[in-house]
C-alpha cells in the first residue's frame, strides 16, 4: 500500500510576514484616514475655543473697565478741571452736535411708524392701545437701538482711531511723564460722556418721533387730531419699568462700546495700519452687545 502524503504548507517567518503585510498597510491606512478626519475636527474645536477664550477675556477686561470708571466717577476729587474739559467736550461731541440728525432720523420714525399705528389701531377700533403700542415699539425698542447705533458708528470709531493715534504719536506716555493718569485723562471722560450722551439723545429721539408722528397724522386726518388726547394717552401707558427699561437699554450699551473702543484704541502698538483693523474689532464687539444687552434688558424687565 501506498502511503497519501497529505501536502502541510510550511509558513517561515518571512512567509508571516508577507502574509500580515497587507493586514498591517490596511490598519495602518484606516489610521491615516481616522487622523485625518480628526484633525480638522480638532482643529476647528481649537481655533472655536481660542476665539471664545479671546471674547470672554475681552469681555472681562471691558467689565473691569466699566466698574473702574463708575468707581472713580463718584468720587469729586479725581473731577479735577482737565477732566471735567474732557468730559464737557465728549458730550458736546456726542451728545450736542447730532441733535440734528437725530430730530431728522426720529421724525422719519415718527412718520413711518406712529402714523402707522394711528391708522391701525383706529381702523380695528382698539384706540386704547394707541399708547401701549407706541410705548412698546418706538420707547422700548426702536429708540434704544437706533441712537445706540448711530453713536456707536459717528463716535464710536472716531474715538478708537483718535487714541490708536495718539497712543502711536506717543501722546500716551508724554501724559503719564507729566504726572497725569491717562485712564482719568482719556478713558474715563469718554466712556461716561458717551454714555450720558446716548441716554439724553434717546429722549430727544423718542419725543421728536412722537410729536413728528402727531403732526404728521394731525395733516393727514388721521387720528383724533387731539394733542392733549394724544399726550395723555403715551403717558398713561408709560410704567416704572418702561423707564428702567429706555434708561438700561441706552446706557449699558454705551458703556460697552465706549469701553471698547478704548481698549481697541489704546491696545494698537506698531504702526498706524492697525488702527483699522482695531476700529472694526471694536465696532463689531459694540454692535453685538448692544442686542445681547438689549435682548438681555427685555428678559430682564418683561418676563
Amino acid at each position: 500500500m501506498c502511503r497519501r502524503h497529505r501536502w502541510k504548507p510550511r509558513f517561515g517567518r518571512g512567509s508571516l510576514a508577507r502574509i500580515s503585510a497587507p493586514k498591517a498597510i490596511v490598519m495602518s491606512r484606516s489610521a491615516e484616514v481616522a487622523g485625518e478626519f480628526r484633525n480638522p475636527i480638532m482643529r476647528w474645536i481649537g481655533r472655536l475655543g481660542e476665539r471664545v477664550w479671546a471674547q470672554w477675556d475681552e469681555l472681562r477686561h471691558a467689565a473691569a473697565v466699566i466698574g473702574t470708571v463708575l468707581g472713580t466717577g463718584v468720587r469729586p476729587r479725581y473731577w479735577v478741571r482737565a477732566v471735567r474739559t474732557a468730559f464737557a467736550r465728549q458730550v458736546l461731541a456726542i451728545g450736542v452736535e447730532p441733535v440734528g440728525f437725530v430730530g431728522a432720523v426720529a421724525a422719519f420714525v415718527g412718520i413711518s411708524v406712529v402714523v402707522q399705528l394711528t391708522f391701525w389701531v383706529g381702523e380695528a377700533g382698539q384706540s386704547q392701545l394707541l399708547g401701549p403700542l407706541l410705548v412698546a415699539v418706538v420707547a422700548r425698542e426702536l429708540g434704544p437701538v437706533l441712537i445706540n447705533l448711530v453713536v456707536m458708528v459717528r463716535s464710536g470709531s472716531a474715538m478708537t482711531t483718535e487714541l490708536g493715534v495718539l497712543k502711536i504719536n506717543g501722546e500716551v506716555r508724554a501724559l503719564e511723564a507729566q504726572g497725569n493718569d491717562p485712564f482719568l485723562h482719556l478713558v474715563m471722560p469718554r466712556v461716561l460722556g458717551m454714555a450720558v450722551s446716548t441716554f439724553c439723545l434717546t429722549i430727544v429721539f423718542i419725543l421728536a418721533a412722537f410729536a413728528s408722528g402727531y403732526l404728521f397724522a394731525a395733516w393727514m386726518g388721521k387720528g383724533s387730531g387731539d394733542l392733549l388726547l394724544f399726550a395723555d394717552t403715551v403717558s398713561s401707558a408709560v410704567q416704572p419699568k418702561d423707564v428702567f427699561n429706555i434708561l438700561a437699554k441706552s446706557s449699558l450699551p454705551a458703556l460697552f462700546a465706549s469701553a471698547s473702543c478704548c481698549i481697541g484704541g489704546l491696545g494698537v502698538s506698531g504702526s498706524v495700519t492697525e488702527i483699522p483693523h482695531a476700529t472694526q474689532r471694536a465696532l463689531t464687539r459694540s454692535v453685538a452687545g448692544l442686542f445681547v444687552i438689549s435682548a438681555a434688558v427685555s428678559l430682564l424687565t418683561y418676563l
